[in-house]
């Protein structure tokens, strides 16, 4: 069985890994030469939307899935009508637009920061005093680890935010007083069977996820079944879906939903019966999925931009390195460290000890 995968970071990587002990093959589309998940599998290199190339993966892949929501909906389309691709077309087209985004959630009874479309400076004036100060300006497309992304704290700051998106089509949102950021993965088959991970709590260093930590028996975890269910349901959705959550006050407020396996999931590698990645190579396949249940407590914390070295990072108790072949560079995610502990003070010692090697090794 040939797995196809749109894009070859680090997130096709793991599917990959996970892939080899169920007998299954990789081949990967990806523009770049040197992408971290190429060794595992065959690469076709090009453009996303090189149309002799995708012709090539619709006829060699049994199923096609992809690692990140920016490739275009519009490949997704296309693969679809000449083979299986998961998770759905649609699934991609409503989470590469943060307002059509927004709008999806709404209608299904999930709630969203107020928010509103902005496509001049002029309309951003004028609907600052409905959604208020402090507020965030967000490019409706191509946004991810907090990139296109300017806090708004007074009128002062519209002009330079405005500027910062180069005129491309924005959304303005309320800024979420969050008691804690949190996000739910779950996985769903071809057959509509599903299964849910438990909610992560996550912390975030300059935009981007710095620790993901499990928490088996959140209060919360119903609510975000709920709300993750209803997409699931109304996209027919088939694969590892992630929604991110803000809690304010004991309740749920939806941020934004990822169709692929997600970073606030690396933990389940470890951490968990059936990791995320296994589960989204099973939903996919239409295999029965694997149980969720966790393994002891479970975090996982990344770094960022530098490495420290794997000696650095093995000497604290109860970790696992996972090294991304990725050639260090400001911003950019190049590993990632697994913690697995049986009481919650062996895991908070280990996750501080990592997060302080991560600070002092981050863009180095």
């Amino acid at each position: 069985m040939k797995i196809g995968v749109l894009g070859a970071g680090q997130l096709a990587r793991m599917i990959a890994l996970a892939g080899y002990p169920l007998g299954l093959d990789f081949i990967f589309l990806d523009p770049s030469a040197d992408a971290c998940a190429n060794k595992l599998g065959e690469h076709l290199h090009g453009d996303y939307n090189d149309p002799r190339l995708l012709a090539e993966l619709a006829e060699r892949a049994d199923v096609v899935t992809y690692e990140f929501e920016n490739v275009p909906a519009e490949v997704a389309e296309f693969l679809a009508a000449h083979t299986r691709v998961y998770p759905p077309a649609q699934a991609l087209a409503v989470a590469q637009d943060r307002l059509v985004e927004k709008n999806f959630l709404n209608t299904l009874a999930i709630p969203t920061p107020p928010y509103a479309a902005i496509d001049t400076l002029e309309q951003l004036a004028q609907v600052m005093p409905t959604i208020a100060y402090p507020a965030v300006l967000k490019s409706r497309t191509q946004g991810y680890d907090g990139k296109g992304q300017s806090l708004l704290q007074s009128a002062n700051d519209l002009p330079a935010a405005w500027h910062k998106l180069e005129g491309v089509p924005a959304i303005v949102e309320a800024f979420v007083p969050f008691n804690r950021e949190v996000s739910i993965i779950a996985a769903r088959n071809v057959s509509g069977d599903v299964v849910f991970y438990p909610l992560s709590e996550n912390i975030h260093h300059n935009g981007i996820l710095r620790v993901a930590e499990s928490k088996t028996g959140d209060p919360l975890q119903q609510q975000a079944e709920t709300y993750i269910s209803r997409l699931m349901t109304a996209l027919d959705y088939v694969g590892v879906l992630a929604l991110e959550l803000f809690v304010v006050d004991g309740e749920l407020i939806a941020n934004e939903f990822a169709p692929r396996v997600h970073n606030s999931g690396h933990w389940t590698i470890e951490g968990s019966e059936t990791s995320q990645f296994e589960n989204h190579l099973r939903a996919i396949l239409d295999l029965p999925l694997g149980s969720t249940a966790s393994i002891g407590k479970a975090a996982m914390v990344n770094f960022i931009g530098g490495l420290p070295t794997a000696k650095q990072v093995l000497t604290i108790p109860c970790t696992h390195l996972h090294l991304y072949d990725k050639t260090p560079r400001k911003g950019r995610k190049v590993a990632h460290a697994t913690v697995r502990a049986e009481k919650t003070e062996q895991l908070a010692s280990a996750i501080e000890k990592l997060t302080r090697l991560a600070e002092k090794t981050d863009d180095s």
